[in-house]
């Protein structure tokens, strides 16, 4: 039996389709599968020193005004850490609530923060606006509602008034807050 003899340029070209073949395959079965799954990846994606943002609601109305010395963005949930924030949100009005804290979380979405450590909350100041404050360990705050809220210990004050209780929540839109329980109150009339 005869078997047809191979030249060497044949022999060169099934060798390359052979070797291509087997790369191609390579990189296939070794290309990237995309981003870590279930929020491992790790990092911050920028970092903001003495700033101040002013974020707006649908309306191209301010809904929130954040000020502080440093604003982490985290690069696999998208959230955000900020030192010592002072937020603002006005009320109907126009004038300003101020809150403030040790620490802040802000969701991906903007629609929750987070204030921990000290919180502070002031109402706006000036003629017809009864001067409150309330101070608690931790504050939920919903800005697109202008709503906050917390499960804590809120102590409150007015003039000639001072309450307490367990558990408050406040409407910065409306004016209006309650205590959830356990709520004591102290009245000091004027003189």
């Amino acid at each position: 039996m005869n078997l047809p003899t191979l030249n060497w340029r044949t022999a060169l070209g099934i060798g390359l389709l052979l070797a291509a073949l087997l790369s191609s395959w390579a990189a296939l079965r070794n290309r990237d599968k995309g981003p870590a799954k279930g929020g491992q990846e790790v990092g911050v994606d920028y970092v903001l020193h003495d700033f101040q943002i002013v974020a707006l609601d649908e309306q191209g109305k301010e809904s929130t005004t954040l000020r502080a010395p440093l604003l982490e963005r985290q690069r696999g949930d998208q959230t955000i850490n900020i030192a010592t924030p002072l937020f603002e949100m006005p009320d109907k009005d126009g004038k300003h609530w101020t809150l403030r804290a040790e620490t802040g979380w802000l969701s991906a979405k903007g629609d929750e923060m987070k204030l921990r450590g000290n919180v502070a909350g002031d109402s706006p100041a000036g003629p017809g606006t009864v001067p409150t404050t309330f101070r608690t360990d931790h504050l939920d705050v919903f800005p697109k509602e202008n709503r906050a809220r917390t499960d804590a210990l809120v102590t409150m004050t007015r003039p000639g008034m001072e309450q307490s209780g367990v558990g408050f929540e406040v409407d910065s839109k409306n004016n209006t807050y309650h205590f959830l329980s356990q709520s004591k109150g102290r009245y000091t009339p004027k003189r």
